[in-house]
């Protein structure tokens, strides 16, 4: 891919706060955004050079929005394939492509292809009707998690079941959707790595974050994550693994579990930048979101060497209502642009630096 000058119009398929972050390090490199996404009012839309207003089932609004555009990316995995599709038949390059997508989309075929290619993942059978569940459960140890096949995220979609008796509930709370149903797993802590790799096969990767969810939403990511080099070294192989495998362009987040005797179990993989990648615009050389848009613009990587220590707190609900006033010395502030600050929604972050990298 010949890299695209400063003026070129990248454009973002979805208008939320990774839309938004991507469009400020766009123009940032001196690049004009395009934004398409179905909402009147999204962040990523309000600071767009311009905002296409159509639904994803819009084929004639994707193809005049590829068409304006010198390259597509995306913010959010649940864009329809159709829609991808519709950008690909113009010509325009579209980074990451279908296969990403659609192997992300469906949590089956998201496990199948990850140990398809090397990458373990916790035990799991496939879910097609409640009389399904019991005996799964029961090969899977008598404890599991249900997850909806596709759209779950940040906790939705999904049931715990402990014992037999929670699997009438469990079933009702995914609203007997297909699903995959999980063995449960004993993990020490949970990590991600957040890798890019650009159209040339070029690859770069961060430090792993230790993460730590709340009610099934990331609450806090912190580097360095207290493991040892091999075992990073080892999530990190694996991430590269996974978007050569792909063919994947732009960046992409895996989940990994970290087992008591530093084994690796993933968990899922997200195609775009992630939330615990926040920190790395503050704490690195090189953060996420100029990470991406320089491999999809054709550009050269840029180093992505940690310079400081430091800790991402995600601002959930009301905790989005922050005085900037208030904030340390070493602490960063992104507010999302929303206008609504609504439980279990993520209003901002907060990077904190706590201090030069010591690992």
């Amino acid at each position: 891919m010949t890299a695209l000058p400063p003026g070129a119009v990248i454009g973002i398929l979805g208008g939320g706060q990774l839309g938004r972050m991507l469009a400020s390090a766009a123009s940032q490199l001196g690049f004009d955004v395009h934004v398409f996404c179905p909402e009147d009012d999204a962040p990523a839309a309000r600071v767009a050079m311009k905002h296409w207003q159509a639904g994803y089932d819009d084929d004639d609004a994707l193809s005049g929005f590829a068409r304006a555009c010198d390259v597509v990316t995306l913010e959010f995995e649940n864009i329809p394939v159709s829609a991808v599709e519709a950008i690909a038949a113009t010509g325009t390059p579209l980074h990451p492509g279908a296969k990403s997508l659609a192997v992300s989309q469906d949590r089956a075929d998201e496990k199948a292809f990850l140990n398809s290619i090397g990458i373990a993942t916790a035990d799991y059978r496939t879910i097609d009707a409640e009389t399904d569940i019991a005996p799964a459960l029961a090969v899977l140890g008598g404890k599991g998690v249900l997850k909806t096949r596709r759209d779950g995220y940040d906790g939705k979609g999904q049931a715990w079941l402990k014992t037999e008796s929670d699997i009438s509930a469990g079933w009702q709370a995914v609203e007997g959707a297909p699903c995959v149903l999980e063995a449960a797993v004993a993990f020490e802590r949970e990590i991600s790595v957040i890798v890019a790799r650009s159209s040339g096969g070029e690859t770069a990767s961060w430090a792993p974050p230790r993460n730590v969810h709340e009610e099934g939403i990331l609450a806090r990511s912190i580097v360095p994550s207290g493991l040892s080099r091999e075992v990073e070294m080892e999530a990190r192989r694996q991430a590269v693994s996974l978007v050569d495998a792909l063919d994947h362009v732009g960046v992409l987040a895996l989940e990994f579990f970290v087992m008591a005797d530093g084994s690796l179990i993933a968990n899922e993989f997200a195609p775009r930048v992630h939330n615990s990648g926040h920190w790395t615009p503050e704490a690195c050389q090189t953060g996420q979101f100029e990470q991406h848009i320089r491999a999809i613009a054709g550009w050269k990587l840029g180093d992505t060497h940690r310079l400081f220590d430091a800790e991402m707190l995600n601002l959930i609900g009301k905790a989005g209502l922050i005085d900037p006033a208030m904030l340390a010395p070493n602490e960063t502030l992104t507010l999302y642009g929303k206008r609504e600050a609504r439980a279990g929604r993520k209003m901002g972050h907060i990077t904190t630096r706590l201090g030069p990298r010591k690992d």
